[in-house]
């Protein structure tokens, strides 16, 4: 089908010390544009290992990954590095903004990276986006100027510059208190509602996955509800 934009297919994953450990068993769904789908579980049960898969960072696992039907699973490094960029979009617990630039030059920089438009362009899309998430007045700022439910907001600006088949996020309210977790949710609902934006999000808030479109629940590697 067209609308899907993220399948795995029987993925599983060990990891190799010195035992065998298994961290993911048989892991397969697929994602459909325009979805906000929550992956939950409890610490240790496999979220942020399937998160590094499905975004292609990951390339030791069995099983099969697609993005918008293009296997991904024995690609060149190079071609992951291709579809991460121009495709997939992600919002970390931690911000990694950097702090000798601005915000707005924060937003622009994986425009930049992937030169598809001018700086001129990339300048105009961040300041849309500021705008769209309000927090344009923060544009000459330092993010180290910032409150942590602002410094996500720039975050998730940052993701959307390069208008991403798909936002992966990787508990992204997890280092805020709740006033700021309710903020950051309300912009992922924005972004799903008005924008049709598709959304992956791990988190283990229950709260949070409650609002979303749909919950994967995962539990010791594998998916026990979805």
């Amino acid at each position: 089908m067209n609308d899907i934009v993220l399948e795995a297919r029987h993925i599983s994953k060990t990891f190799h010390e010195h035992i065998n450990v298994p961290v993911l068993n048989d892991i397969s769904f697929t994602v459909s544009k325009g979805e906000f789908v929550a992956l939950m579980g409890k610490s240790g049960c496999g979220k942020s290992t399937l998160l590094y898969i499905l975004s292609t960072m990951d390339t030791d696992y069995e099983g099969t990954l697609l993005v918008e039907g293009e296997v991904m699973t024995g690609k060149r490094s190079s071609r992951l590095a291709e579809v991460r960029n121009e495709k997939i979009g992600f919002v970390f617990q931690f911000h990694y903004l950097l702090n000798e630039f601005s915000v707005l030059k924060n937003v622009m920089l994986p425009g930049l990276k992937l030169n598809r438009r001018t700086e001129k362009q990339i300048e105009s899309d961040a300041l849309k986006w500021l705008n769209i998430l309000g927090i344009e007045n923060l544009s000459k700022k330092k993010p180290n100027l910032l409150s942590g439910g602002e410094k996500q907001r720039v975050a998730i600006a940052r993701a959307l510059i390069n208008d991403p088949l798909i936002i992966m996020g990787d508990e992204p309210t997890g280092n805020l208190d709740r006033k700021n977790s309710q903020t950051v949710f309300e912009v992922f609902k924005e972004l799903s509602d008005q924008f049709h934006q598709t959304l992956f999000i791990v988190t283990h808030d229950l709260e949070f996955a409650a609002h979303t479109n749909r919950m994967i629940e995962m539990e010791d590697g594998k998916i026990v509800r979805q």
